[in-house]
């Protein structure tokens, strides 16, 4: 397959038009069908349900645009790292990251850093750790921040000092507002939201202990800003990070910690044996300069 052809078919899945398309792509209706046809006819499939007024992705078709788009950025961003190597200090550097208070100390020493090589430009991207590591195994994502407990073995990593507290996200109103902490027992029965991590899932219940089974779940979420609009309107409280509600404040909510305290810290995570952009490598060695001071 030829990235020429992938970025064809991806505008046509688009759009869900062939004569658009043409247009937006500057080549003629006839030579973009044909592209299309070689294109299933080398996949062995049918990607397109032609319709009149506009065509639909099969399955197969679907499950090619999820692979076009990842090939497609893999793609630029290697090429935008071979021009960026006549400039040093220039470049794109890519952080996947947690909704973390630590996280916040990565990005002041990125704005420390951007002061030093303003020439550097940089994607951010916000998910869980699972979501980060994939992109990092793609190698979507060149740095991730995230927080333990996270399988981090075929990673190189820095650890960071600080550390992140567990408790329940509630409405100001709620009787577990007016406790300066929360135990597993005030918890007992009432409507809980939790991470959907698996390995974060057993940590708490290996806190809760005997009065996990007296828990009640009503949902799970994978970023704390899903959920915050449940938690005001009553549907639950909601197990977090205290970080993460900093990030998502709300004159509504409260966050009450664990006791006894439940914490984990934050990791920066590389793929092992990586060749780093140039900016991506001084970015790193800037990071562990300034932990080391």
């Amino acid at each position: 397959m030829e990235l020429r052809v992938l970025r064809y078919f991806l505008t046509v899945a688009r759009v869900e038009n062939i004569t658009h398309a043409a247009t937006i792509l500057h080549v003629t209706q006839p030579t973009l069908s044909r592209q299309l046809a070689d294109l299933e006819k080398d996949l062995g499939t049918q990607l397109f349900t032609r319709g009149k007024s506009k065509i639909t992705l099969t399955d197969a078709g679907m499950l090619l645009r999820q692979r076009a788009e990842e090939i497609l950025t893999l793609a630029d961003k290697t090429e935008k790292e071979f021009k960026d190597q006549s400039n040093l200090v220039g470049g794109t550097i890519s952080i996947g990251s947690v909704e973390s208070l630590t996280s916040n100390v990565i990005f002041e020493l990125l704005q420390a850093f951007n002061v030093e090589y303003p020439q550097v430009t940089y994607h951010i991207f916000s998910g869980t750790g699972d979501d980060i590591k994939e992109k990092i195994d793609k190698g979507l994502l060149e740095i991730g921040i995230l927080l333990e407990p996270i399988h981090i073995e075929k990673y190189d990593f820095i650890r960071l000092p600080q550390k992140e507290r567990w408790g329940i996200l509630t409405k100001t109103s709620s009787t577990l507002a007016q406790k300066e902490y929360v135990t597993s027992k005030d918890l007992a029965g009432v409507p809980l939201l939790i991470p959907s991590r698996s390995v974060l899932q057993n940590e708490i219940a290996s806190w809760f202990a005997d009065e996990h089974s007296q828990l009640r779940f009503v949902a799970t979420y994978n970023l704390i800003s899903n959920v915050v609009n449940l938690v005001e309107q009553g549907m639950g409280t909601a197990i977090c990070i205290e970080g993460a509600f900093a990030m998502k404040h709300s004159d509504h909510l409260c966050f009450r910690p664990f006791y006894p305290v439940l914490q984990f810290g934050c990791v920066i995570v590389w793929k092992k044996h990586k060749i780093f952009s140039q900016a991506a490598a001084r970015f790193l060695q800037y990071i562990k300069h300034a932990l080391q001071a």
